[in-house]
């Protein structure tokens, strides 16, 4: 039995009308999936204000209400809970609801334009095939030990992140990874959780439809290290312009890793091939089956941060060398008339020129390198034409086509990529909508040797189009049009 006065410890309360010794089923946002005896938290969102809510989440059967707008006519029998800020109120009472879950265990977050899935993925893995019980929060799924769930966004809201946490304690979890988004910083989706540590990747252009500048967008992403308390570790890539000023304030010990400048943990790239890297780290050599000098970065970090979590110094390299690349991260095929074939989440212009250079240094020079890509409706348009210029510039023959346009034209999308392609490299773009048809037409075009980049979606297995979502996979379509060529 939960009650109302166990859960509201640690949040900021201006006034509390009713009883706080009652008795709370569920914790809710969402006034649809109330029922009786539950707790709803009317948030301001985005673009729906929850307080709009109130009288339907009663009519369901709520029985306290917790507010950040003033309320001046209450029903009998409602507990209402005037608070500072519902979003911060939200986090605290998920946590108190389910027992404060990241306290009891070693909860790492891992924040950063791009690398993210891929560091927590592989991190959950190293760790689990050392024999801990682990936990994933990712982009791809929630994962508790040898349990898989799907998940909608990057960083889940706070009440399915303590769900989970408490499901990991459950069992025995030791480790949990996260990947820890700007947006879920900025909504407070990670506020009343305990960090051991956190690891910052990079920063690069993205989401700057939702952070009002780039220096909105790095100083959300700074605020979780300035938070992160004195007993955790802050992990930052010291190559990176910006991964000083993330550990500038953090009372967390600071370690940092890098590929070219001093750090902690330093890693050289000695061979780079389509089958993997060949890797120096702390004076010991290591093959791992990841591919790309963005992915040597990935493996600095991983390698960083279990160091830090005391796994064992001969294990930990043996144990890195065996991990797979991560579903719809660079992964590679081959068809058999030898044309190479890449499907990568790459949906940022850092991204995609960072797989972009990846190839052009590993091809001899002979070959055609084909991209095909688009850019999701409905978000940061700012990207579409850097991302554009970098298509063109580093490949032989780009494919624009449809990532998920929502209810955006996605004609209108295409153009916006195009602007910012130089008039000199237009005979390089070739216009096709559907998607499917643009990844089939890039293995018309290809030859013998030619390699094709599959960007933008990776592991997603849908498009949304029209605001409904439909089912697709590059993957799939890989498989069954340009493996057989």
């Amino acid at each position: 039995m939960i009650l109302l006065k166990d859960i509201l410890f640690g949040v900021s309360i201006i006034s509390i009308s009713g009883n706080t010794s009652s008795t709370i089923k569920e914790i809710r946002f969402d006034s649809r999936r109330i029922s009786t005896g539950d707790l709803f938290i009317a948030i301001k969102g985005v673009k729906i204000d929850g307080h709009k809510f109130i009288n339907q989440a009663i009519a369901n059967g709520a029985n306290t209400i917790i507010h950040e707008n003033e309320i001046y006519s209450k029903e009998n029998g409602v507990n209402y809970v005037h608070v500072e800020n519902s979003k911060k109120a939200l986090a605290i009472i998920a946590s108190n609801f389910y027992n404060q879950p990241s306290k009891n265990l070693k909860l790492i977050g891992v924040t950063g334009t791009n690398g993210k899935t891929t560091v927590a993925t592989l991190l959950f893995s190293l760790f689990k095939s050392a024999g801990y019980k682990v936990g994933l929060i990712s982009t791809v799924k929630i994962i508790v030990h040898d349990n898989i769930y799907n998940t909608n966004h990057t960083t889940p809201d706070p009440i399915t992140i303590n769900y989970y946490l408490d499901e990991m304690n459950r069992i025995g979890v030791e480790f949990c990874f996260m990947e820890v988004s700007s947006h879920g910083i900025d909504q407070l989706r990670t506020e009343a959780l305990l960090f051991k540590g956190g690891i910052f990747t990079n920063l690069s252009h993205d989401h700057l439809d939702y952070h009002n500048s780039f220096k909105d967008y790095r100083d959300v992403k700074k605020s979780f290290f300035d938070n992160l308390p004195k007993t955790a570790f802050a992990l930052f890539n010291s190559d990176d312009k910006n991964g000083h000023l993330m550990v500038q304030n953090t009372k967390a010990k600071v370690y940092s890793y890098a590929l070219k400048s001093n750090a902690d943990y330093k890693v050289k790239v000695i061979e780079n091939q389509f089958t993997g890297l060949l890797l120096k780290i702390n004076n010991c050599e290591i093959w791992v089956k990841l591919v790309g000098v963005f992915n040597a970065y990935n493996v600095a970090a991983i390698f960083a941060c279990a160091d830090i979590l005391n796994l064992e110094y001969e294990e930990l390299l043996r144990l890195i060398s065996d991990l797979d690349s991560v579903t719809g991260r660079f992964d590679f095929y081959v068809s058999n008339s030898n044309i190479s074939i890449i499907v990568d989440y790459a949906h940022t212009p850092d991204a995609l020129k960072n797989v972009l250079q990846t190839i052009n240094n590993i091809r001899s020079g002979n070959e055609s390198i084909i991209t095909v890509f688009g850019c999701g409706g409905e978000r940061d348009k700012g990207k579409r034409p850097k991302m554009g210029e970098v298509a063109s510039i580093l490949s032989t023959t780009v494919i624009l086509t449809n990532d998920n346009p929502r209810s955006e034209n996605p004609d209108a999308i295409i153009s916006e990529i195009q602007n910012g392609v130089d008039p000199k490299y237009f005979n390089k773009i070739i216009l096709i909508n559907d998607r499917k048809e643009a990844i089939r037409t890039a293995g018309k075009l290809a030859k013998e040797g030619d390699i094709i980049l599959i960007a933008g979606k990776g592991h997603e297995d849908y498009q949304e189009i029209c605001g409904k979502k439909e089912y697709f996979s590059d993957i799939e379509v890989v498989k069954q049009y340009l493996i057989e060529l």
